[in-house]
């Protein structure tokens, strides 16, 4: 199981990815959104804001989130690390429902090449 130190550092490495990436995807994570990502195993979130390309990660919760952000995202720390490893597919975990993604419409449309 991942640990909340290695959940919180591929958050991090997963900013630093959007930061660097070009096209649609630099398009896309140009949105400026609250964020909450829970990591139901270890059952906390981190809350924050995804801005000028980045993830910034502002708070740590026990539980579920507290307060409804715009993007919303559920997986297991195990998932995320894959995720930002590249070991695991986030299409094919988000229509598999290892990974939740909650979010307006329109969000879902812009967020779509990121997947």
């Amino acid at each position: 199981m991942a640990t909340m130190a290695e959940c919180r550092s591929a958050l991090d490495r997963l900013s630093d990815s959007l930061a660097g990436a070009d096209g649609d995807v630099r398009s896309a994570a140009a949105l400026d959104r609250s964020l909450s990502c829970h990591i139901k195993d270890l059952d906390i979130t981190f809350t924050g804001r995804l801005a000028d390309g980045r993830i910034r990660v502002l708070d740590t919760v026990e539980g579920p989130p507290r307060e409804k952000a715009e993007i919303r995202l559920a997986m297991t720390g195990n998932d995320l690390v894959a995720m930002v490893d590249g070991e695991l597919n986030f299409a094919r975990a988000w229509g598999s429902g290892r990974v939740r993604l909650e979010a307006g419409f329109r969000d879902l449309l812009r967020l779509k090449s990121l997947l």
